[in-house]
């Protein structure tokens, strides 16, 4: 197969990279699989209660908010596992240049957006 040294052109947004907020760390504990508006598909090696309520932060395209995710449900055999999240009261997007400066936003891994004082 020969492929082509272009990128492939794409009308969907990149799939976004989704945190678990705890007090002040931040926990990459999902693989997002899908995103379809508000129900985010994820796989985990965490098992969450349905029902159960979590910080989260959304990165997406050089943006970062803040959510709320609620787990509607698991399905799937046990060795491959999905979880769907509802995702709600999401903040406004901070971009690249947002108020904060840059969100860290380099294709590294990492916590991106502000970030708690150290302690001392």
């Amino acid at each position: 197969m020969k492929m082509s040294g272009r990128p492939a052109l794409s009308s969907e947004a990149s799939s976004p990279r989704l945190v678990v907020l705890d007090g002040g760390a931040l926990h990459e504990v999902f693989d997002v699989l899908g995103v379809s508006g508000n129900l985010v598909r994820v796989r985990s090696a965490f098992l969450f209660e349905v029902g159960e309520e979590l910080s989260v932060r959304i990165e997406q395209d050089g943006s970062v908010s803040d959510a709320t995710a609620r787990v509607r449900g698991h399905i799937g055999p046990d060795d491959a596992r999905i979880t769907e999240l509802e995702i709600s009261e999401r903040s406004p997007p901070t971009g690249p240049t947002g108020p904060t400066g840059s969100t860290g936003s380099t294709g590294s891994p990492g916590p991106s957006g502000p970030q708690p004082p150290a302690s001392s």
